[in-house]
């Protein structure tokens, strides 16, 4: 384990919302909830690219953050009914170290949100065809909104539409837990899949106010610029991008993976988020 500080003051706002300031009395630590977030990447234009958002400056939690898309499951991604195709669910629950529930919502969050936030579906027809699912454009973001209004299942627009989720497209790649004393707390493992032939994402989501293809070093230049702010889990998946500059090194690369659950503290340089990363 590698011991790292993430210094409040360097990530221009902290995690906490406290901007420096003392952190809120926390008595009770609020309840992780699980979350999937996925590193869409793509080398057809020149060296690797990743696909991020930046949350509004609305949202609760993590605002004005440039991201990767994801969230947080819901019920209904751990139907059993749910089409499916690559490694099993009881393959991903030993890899996630987790019940088949938890990891069926995972794998089924992390598609979904993709979908939902990006218009990128990571499915294949039923039939057993092995290219992704291209859905008409009007269909595609009648389906999106209906899913983020909670008025139909993943698994129901897929099975309503003859496709099966390709669980084999994602790659599993970190896990990060939010730290004890932020009110708004997710259990998130991370992912990275290839952007599939024929599609890309389009960043038409509420949550977001600015969608764009990025070099993880660009990135990570302008966050020490102090130009874009990234909360812990995102900066460390960007350095280990930033590594590789083709889509298959990004598929391949072999990361050690543990829970990663940063805690505050007080350093030289102020108030940091410290982590022992794998």
């Amino acid at each position: 384990m590698v011991q790292r500080d993430f210094v409040l003051g360097s990530l221009r706002e902290s995690l906490l919302g406290i901007d420096g300031g003392e952190p809120p009395a926390v008595t009770e630590p609020a309840q992780p909830k699980l979350a999937s977030t996925v590193m869409l990447v793509r080398d057809d234009e020149g060296p690797l690219e990743v696909f991020m958002l930046r949350r509004a400056s609305s949202m609760a939690f993590a605002p004005s953050m440039h991201v990767f898309p994801g969230g947080g499951v819901e019920r209904r991604d751990a139907e059993d009914e749910l089409p499916w195709a690559g490694p099993a669910v009881e393959e991903w629950a030993e890899v996630f170290g987790t019940d088949e529930a938890s990891a069926r919502m995972l794998v089924a969050a992390a598609i979904r949100e993709i979908f939902e936030e990006t218009g990128v579906l990571l499915a294949s027809p039923a039939s057993g065809e092995a290219e992704t699912a291209h859905l008409d454009a009007a269909v595609a973001a009648d389906l999106r909104g209906r899913l983020v209004r909670h008025e139909v299942g993943f698994g129901q627009v897929l099975l309503e539409h003859h496709l099966v989720l390709r669980s084999d497209l994602l790659r599993y790649r970190a896990h990060w837990i939010t730290p004890e004393v932020e009110p708004r707390r997710y259990d998130t493992r991370f992912f990275v899949a290839a952007l599939p032939p024929g599609q890309d994402p389009d960043g038409e989501t509420s949550e977001a106010d600015l969608s764009e293809w990025v070099h993880p070093r660009d990135v990570l230049g302008a966050f020490g610029d102090g130009d874009v702010m990234l909360m812990p889990p995102t900066l460390v998946c960007l350095e280990q991008l930033a590594e590789v500059t083709t889509v298959s090194a990004a598929l391949g690369q072999d990361l050690p993976i543990a829970p990663v659950m940063p805690r505050l503290v007080e350093t030289e340089a102020g108030p940091a988020m410290q982590a022992e990363l794998p």
